[in-house]
Formats: C-alpha cells, structure tokens, sequence
C-alpha cells in the first residue's frame, strides 16, 4: 500500500519550518513507562504497551543529519552485521543515552561523532521530533539538525559497515513510503519502508523519517 502525492519544499523553507516547529523541550514519554509513544497505528500501540509493561523504558537517542547540499541529503548509516540489536539495519547515528550525557542532544551528537566522525562543528541542530518506540523497548528521540558540507567521516567498524546520503526529496515523498504489515503475538501491526536504490530503508529509521514528513511537511 502506498502513500501517493509528492511533497515539493525548498531547503531554506524546511530548515525555516523545522526551527518555527520543533524544539528542546524533552517529552516525558521518553523515560516514563506509563505514557505510551503513539504511533498512529492501534496495533504498534498495542504492541508498545504490552513491551512497556515487559521491558524497561530504554532511553536513546539518533541525529537526523540533514546536509545542506543545494539538494540536500539525509546521511544514514548501515549498522554492522554483529551487532546485538538491529544489526545490518540501515539507521541514523545515535544509540542509548549515557547518564554522563547532558541532554539528548548531547548524546546523539556524541554517537555520531564516535561512529562516523562527524564533527559537531559541522552540525547545526534544529530541535527533537516526537518519541518513537520500538519493540526491543527503545525510546527513541530524534533530533533534526542541518549539517554543512565539507565533513570528512572516518567510520567505526565496530558499529558502523558504511555511511550514505540519501536525497531528501526522495525521503519526503510520501509516494515512496511503502507501508507493509507482519505480527507482534497474534496483533497485526504496519511498518514504513523506503527501498532506496540497493538499501532498504524500513523499521524506525523509515517511521523515524515518516516523522519528520508529518512534522515539517503536513500544515
């Protein structure tokens, strides 16, 4: 089932929108059990609740690094195969947030400087989207930021098999967010997907970006 329409905004008019629209407050929902992420989808609500009541609440948080190219890209990441969760999964930078971190922010800017090497000095950050949950009981909090060109990555092979940019423009085009459909324990539950070129965009990264569409794109 697909999403038809496609979404046409200029780079100037996005970063615009996401600063009049986003910002740092925290959202509770991003430690606390008992408020349940909504996802627009009564089975992965279910399915959050019924891993909220199983499963600690952890924390983590993921850069949206938007780069302010005159077509701007995403920069993805593509986890490494041996990692314990999500592995081989295309992803943001980011990961679990530390108690040495000073605020989510902090720590999806020092996950992506310690797998990518992206220097903060090249990120502007522009505010945090909504909590997204996921079945291993992550909370997630994404935080869009603009990114200058003229970075150098070194990736980390230990977290990291690759990095990629992505067009925005084709991220934001609700045409190109597939939705498909599996079981949590008998619940039917919907995912996005965004098959790009050979990578498969899908899971938390594809609801993730679905996020940002709705929040700078929809009035």
């Amino acid at each position: 089932m697909m999403k038809t329409g496609v979404a046409a905004l200029g780079a100037a008019e996005f970063f615009r929108r996401g600063r009049a629209r986003l910002g740092f407050d925290v959202p509770p929902a991003l430690i606390d059990p008992n408020i349940i992420p909504a996802s627009g989808d009564s089975g992965t609500d279910r399915m959050l609740e019924i891993v909220a009541r199983e499963q600690p609440v952890r924390p983590a948080a993921v850069l949206i690094p938007v780069v302010d190219h005159s077509e701007p890209t995403v920069l993805l990441t593509q986890r490494s195969p041996h990692l314990s969760n999500h592995a081989g999964q295309i992803s943001f930078p980011g990961g679990k947030i530390d108690a040495t971190d000073a605020s989510p922010l902090d720590a999806a800017l020092r996950e992506a400087e310690e797998e990518v090497g992206l220097k903060r000095s090249f990120v502007d950050p522009i505010g945090y989207l909504d909590v997204y949950g996921t079945a291993f009981g992550f909370r997630i909090l994404p935080t869009l930021a603009r990114v200058k060109p003229g970075f150098q990555l070194t990736i980390n092979h230990d977290e990291v098999d690759d990095a990629f940019e992505v067009p925005l423009s084709f991220l934001m085009n609700p045409a190109n967010h597939q939705i498909h459909a599996k079981e949590f324990r008998g619940i039917a539950r919907s995912y996005y997907a965004m098959p790009f070129a050979e990578r498969y965009i899908w899971g938390a990264t594809a609801g993730i970006l679905r996020l940002l569409y709705e929040r700078i794109y929809l009035p």
